[in-house]
């Protein structure tokens, strides 16, 4: 059993520091620092790939803010001005992914980048970076599971707790599920599949894609908040889409590259 220690991390007189907004700090840290490092050990422009992943950062927030805010809009009407409140929590990573890879295309295309080689290099960061972030949500106690009594049991106080569970007191740290599956994604992109796949271009990313929402499928399952449409969860019909994405997709990428290699030809920009 375990507890969050509260949201706050630092109170200096009107100075508040919370853990949430100092964990995504270093889960984009990090994850920016292993993207520069892959681009240099791959001969590629690290320098390109930082100024785009900046904007693209930037961008992933917004989106993942916007994605949270557009599916909770019965509460966000009635209070506009939380919207901007991003300690308190609420980024949802879909929505992340989307504006972050729509500005990264964008910037790329611009640039005449390899876009399928830069988005290969990411793929392992932003896994990591998840993985890392996932702990804000411990902080805030939010994206917790159903009640529980297994010996990892999460406590949640009262005041986060769901009406329908109020009565109870420990829940599933699904948070940690997500952490821990994340872990295991990067894992296998960074140590095992990532040289294996560098002559196919796209083939990686498309795998993380896939990866994380096989694990995101059965972990939003038994969670409270869920993102809702109609009577589905959104992340699972967006994680079911992606599988699919991917399955379509790579042998696709793979098929390519052997008639390419087959004919001769050059390098391809997307």
């Amino acid at each position: 059993m375990f507890k969050s220690p509260g949201a706050v991390a630092i109170q200096f007189g009107p100075l508040t520091l919370h853990w949430y907004g100092l964990i995504i700090a270093l889960a984009v840290l990090a994850g920016t620092m292993l993207a520069s490092r892959e681009a240099k050990q791959r001969g590629e422009d690290a320098e390109a790939l930082l100024n785009v992943l900046v904007f693209s950062v930037l961008a992933a927030l917004v989106g993942a803010r916007l994605y949270y805010v557009i599916f909770n809009w019965s509460f966000y009407w009635q209070s506009p001005a939380r919207i901007f409140a991003i300690w308190e929590g609420g980024l949802a990573i879909h929505g992340g992914i989307a504006g972050g890879f729509i500005l990264g295309f964008i910037m790329m295309r611009t640039k005449r980048l390899p876009i399928a080689t830069y988005l290969d290099i990411v793929a392992p960061s932003m896994i990591l970076g998840q993985a890392l972030g996932r702990w804000g949500n411990f902080f805030n106690q939010e994206a917790f599971g159903v009640p529980t009594d297994l010996p990892w049991k999460l406590y949640i106080d009262v005041a986060y707790r769901p009406a329908e569970y109020a009565q109870f007191s420990y829940f599933h740290p699904t948070f940690l599920y997500e952490s821990v599956w994340d872990f295991l994604v990067f894992a296998t992109l960074f140590g095992v599949l990532q040289k294996r796949l560098a002559p196919y271009s796209g083939a990686l990313f498309l795998i993380y894609l896939a990866l994380y929402s096989v694990g995101r499928f059965f972990i939003e399952g038994l969670r409270t908040d869920s993102l809702m449409l109609g009577s589905f969860r959104v992340a699972q019909l967006v994680s079911v889409a992606l599988i699919v994405l991917a399955a379509v997709a790579v042998p696709l990428i793979i098929k390519k590259k052997y008639k390419v290699g087959q004919s001769g030809g050059g390098r391809n920009l997307l």
